[in-house]
């Protein structure tokens, strides 16, 4: 496979490229979709060093076990599951030392874009940092389900795809953290919205979204540890 093609070629058989020894296929995945698998680790875990982190452990063991993929899913789904699950055990690890990701204000500042920061109004800040807390507050499982539906905008069935589960348990996710959300933002209702309606496919409520997550600048290498670079570390 020519190099100057690879912008052509589809998801899997790119993976499939990368197993049979091409040194750039890999590369080009990385590329394509760092960015949403960068977003989705942010908002789940709420720290940069984390996320960063955790999309590195993703795209290493993807790299690693390209060979294994079937095809059973899309290759974005395939990365997605491997960054969620690599988010959520380091989350466990997390509550297990009794601490919360986001619980320090700066880290919080840390989640908003620079133009966010320096031109959003302040009262759109302050509503980005409570949302963030609220959201910080809820169990892994269920912040996951949340972040991928609500914020991400998967359908269910893809989101329970990503979380190895059936489409009723990202439901139920979804509905019981909407709940333990909405006594936390009772008070911002009137701005953001009822955060309390059934989950619905590619259904984002602008005002319930997190800040979006700096985006990576492509490194252009096939190294899948070049996230760390365009992970938006302070």
């Amino acid at each position: 496979m020519d190099d100057v093609v690879l912008g052509d070629t589809n998801d899997q058989d790119l993976l499939s490229a990368h197993v049979a020894g091409h040194p750039h296929a890999f590369g080009e995945l990385v590329r394509r979709h760092r960015d949403r698998l960068w977003a989705v680790a942010l908002r789940t875990l709420g720290d940069r060093e984390e996320a960063a982190d955790a999309v590195q452990d993703a795209l290493v063991s993807a790299f690693r076990a390209a060979h294994t993929f079937r095809g059973q899913s899309a290759v974005t789904t395939w990365l997605h599951r491997i960054t969620v699950n690599a988010c959520l055990d380091r989350a466990r690890k997390a509550a297990s030392r009794k601490t919360s990701p986001m619980d320090d204000t700066e880290r919080l500042e840390q989640l908003l874009e620079p133009h966010e920061s320096a031109e959003a109004p302040a009262e759109r800040r302050d509503l980005h940092r409570e949302l963030l807390a609220a959201l910080a507050k809820l169990p892994a499982d269920q912040r996951a389900a949340l972040v991928l539906v609500d914020m991400q905008g998967f359908p269910v069935a893809e989101a329970a795809a990503v979380l190895g589960v059936p489409v009723g348990t990202v439901k139920s996710r979804c509905a019981r953290g909407r709940a333990r959300l909405l006594p936390m933002l009772t008070h911002l209702r009137a701005d953001i919205g009822d955060i309390s309606g059934p989950v619905r496919a590619r259904n984002r409520t602008p005002g319930t979204s997190v800040p979006p997550a700096a985006e990576p600048k492509d490194s252009g290498s096939s190294d899948p540890a070049g996230v760390k670079g365009g992970g938006g570390r302070a």
